[in-house]
């Protein structure tokens, strides 16, 4: 089963984007030539978005080749399809890499043994219940990129458009 997603470097410093590019080279074997603008969240950063098609998977092999930079923000998603559940992947340099299973409509699906962890370590006093809750929602890697997703001016804008 083939799957759909995007590849979203929010920013990488510009000696590292030929490794990126490298690195999502080697996950969908074809040549890759991403687009780099600069960042303007954080400048002397270049940010790239990129749409792929490729196994079910793929969105878990694209994370991982790319978790290893400490410099690297990225998101990666993927689309479910008849085999899968969506994907989605969210890093930053010092959050590390956040996996979230998503649904049909893009919401974040839970387990729920993960759901039981999150209760025990809040009845035992470990943390609170909204903190243990925000993290399995990705809150702070969404904080935390949030800055980055805009690309500011020259950008490419992509419009999209309901058919009726």
């Amino acid at each position: 089963m083939t799957t759909r997603g995007v590849l979203y470097v929010h920013s990488a410093p510009r000696a590292l984007c030929p490794h990126v590019e490298w690195a999502v080279a080697g996950v969908l074997g074809v040549r890759v030539q991403l687009d780099w603008i600069r960042q303007p969240a954080s400048p002397g950063t270049w940010r790239a978005e990129f749409s792929w098609q490729g196994e079910s998977g793929t969105a878990s092999k694209l994370a991982s080749a790319l978790r290893g930079w400490q410099l690297l923000r990225f998101e990666v998603t993927a689309e479910p399809c008849a085999s899968a559940e969506g994907e989605r992947y969210s890093a930053t340099p010092d959050l590390g890499i956040f996996h979230a299973v998503t649904g049909l409509h893009g919401d974040i699906l839970i387990p729920e043994d993960r759901l039981r962890a999150a209760l025990v370590r809040a009845n035992q006093g470990e943390t609170q219940l909204e903190a243990e809750i925000s993290k399995l929602l990705g809150k702070p890697w969404d904080d935390e990129l949030e800055p980055f997703r805009y690309a500011g001016e020259g950008a490419p804008v992509r419009w999209l458009h309901q058919v009726v």
